[in-house]
């Protein structure tokens, strides 16, 4: 793998100043789905907790991998449903964040078991069972069944009343397709740091729009032109509820803790084992990014151990378990900065900034609108990047076309299957369903490609037995 598209590689460290602006844009990359976790499961998780959980967890994960793969580590959707088991069939809240706390470590436990298993068996089977034409599409898919998420934000303010957003969807529509074209024209016609930055400079731009609207429907008491919801910083949390102190609370009011202890390893266990689906996709990407296959080196096993053991040490502080998150990986695509330096500033930034309630507020102001905006083309660059692994597979191959067809309907489509309180996401069906088509056709490919080199062949003896002829004839 050789990628030359990159302005910064891997190993290169761009410099203190410059480094702190594009660790700043992989913080506002990460950042709403990362802070959006503990919002939606509520039972007072903290956002802040989240933020640092997710710093500390990228710092376990870049150890692990020996700074080799410039990927951030945020809270993880795929586990809402498992908290929500957790916190549901707790007797208490405090028993409720022993629950998550012991459930992170469950499926931690899931990836570490995996990696001692792929250190001595080997990733040639990965290439085996999941060639391009099973890895480029599920990655395209990744992105794709985001997109939903990023159109519906670009309707959407931050002020809300009975969780219903009060701004005019097309004022807010106005204000995100403001960030996404600061973002394309700084990517496409910036110059040198502005061609690096463009979520920032495309993040500012789509907020002083929507503060502007703000202002004027404050004034003139307009709900319909609210974007920012100021009010947040009346009631900032000043210090993070971390997830540790609660639980150790709950020891002393845990009633049937065996029942419940089940509850918690059923929702979350399962789960592990599809996000681990998702893990193998995420660096699958990034390799092709970086033009380094990181399942080689450092590992596959180097990279589950991080991600692993990294969601733990995160849920030790903020609950929810993290994962590898694709909006780094597009940040990364976009920016063409893949300097690991960058991530570890980024956790840095994560780690002292949510100790700063101010900061932590300001970030959270943002309108979904303008998230959306930047979204658009995150999530965008993640899909094309799959759809980039797909060029050198051939499609005229009905092996390789029903193999990279099923898998994009089943994503585009939602495939989606509930057993009990595990949900198996559209992304982790449709790598399942690519995974048994492609072994259900391996032998008509084997056997196609067989015919291509014998045809290589016999092409190859016919041309040297002309040359031979030629010669004998002068």
């Amino acid at each position: 793998m050789k990628n030359t598209n990159l302005v910064y590689g891997v190993k290169d460290n761009p410099g203190v100043w410059k480094t702190l602006v594009l660790a700043f844009q992989q913080v506002l990359a990460i950042l709403a789905a990362t802070i959006a976790v503990p919002a939606i499961i509520g039972n007072g998780m903290s956002q802040s907790a989240a933020l640092l959980g997710a710093g500390v967890g990228t710092i376990v994960y870049l150890l692990f991998t020996k700074f080799k793969s410039p990927v951030f580590l945020g809270s993880s959707f795929a586990f809402i449903g498992s908290m929500f088991a957790a916190f549901g069939g707790a007797a208490s809240a405090s028993v409720g964040y022993l629950g998550i706390l012991i459930g992170a470590i469950l499926a931690g436990l899931v990836y570490v078991v995996i990696a001692v298993i792929v250190k001595y068996a080997g990733v040639k089977w990965i290439d085996k069972i999941m060639p391009a034409s099973v890895i480029g599409p599920t990655v395209a898919i990744i992105g794709l069944s985001l997109s939903g998420n990023a159109i519906g934000d670009l309707f959407k303010g931050s002020v809300l009343v009975n969780d219903v957003p009060v701004a005019s969807p097309y004022l807010a529509m106005l204000c995100g397709l403001i960030t996404l074209a600061t973002v394309i024209f700084c990517s496409v016609y910036g110059k040198k740091m502005m061609k690096m930055i463009p979520f920032i400079i495309g993040i500012l731009a789509g907020y002083l729009a929507a503060t502007f609207f703000t202002v004027i429907g404050l004034l003139a008491d307009k709900p319909a032109l609210q974007l920012i919801n100021f009010g947040l910083f009346k009631d900032m949390q000043w210090v993070p509820q971390f997830t540790f102190i609660e639980a150790f609370k709950g020891f002393s009011d845990a009633k049937d803790f065996g029942s419940y202890f089940v509850t918690v390893l059923v929702a979350y266990v399962p789960v592990a084992f599809v996000v681990f689906a998702e893990h193998l996709a995420d660096h699958k990407n990034i390799s092709s990014i970086i033009g380094q296959d990181l399942t080689k080196d450092p590992g596959l096993h180097r990279t589950l151990l991080g991600d692993g053991i990294g969601s733990m040490v995160g849920a030790f502080f903020g609950g929810c378990p993290n994962t590898t998150y694709g909006e780094s990986v597009g940040c990364v695509a976009i920016s063409r900065n893949a300097s690991v330096i960058t991530i570890v500033y980024a956790a840095i930034i994560c780690i002292i900034a949510a100790f700063f309630a101010p900061f932590v507020t300001f970030l959270a102001t943002i309108p979904s609108c303008v998230m959306g905006g930047v979204c658009i083309s995150l999530y965008g660059f993640i899909a094309v990047s799959g759809l980039k692994m797909i060029q050198k597979v051939d499609l005229n191959e009905n092996a390789n076309l029903f193999t990279v067809s099923v898998i994009l309907i089943a994503g585009v489509g939602g495939m989606v299957v509930e057993i009990g309180k595990v949900t198996i996401t559209s992304i982790a069906c449709a790598l399942i369903l690519g995974i048994l088509v492609n072994l259900m056709t391996k032998k008509s490919v084997k056997a196609e490609a067989t015919k291509t080199e014998e045809k290589a062949e016999v092409s190859k003896d016919v041309e040297e037995e002309a040359a031979v002829a030629e010669v004998e004839e002068k």
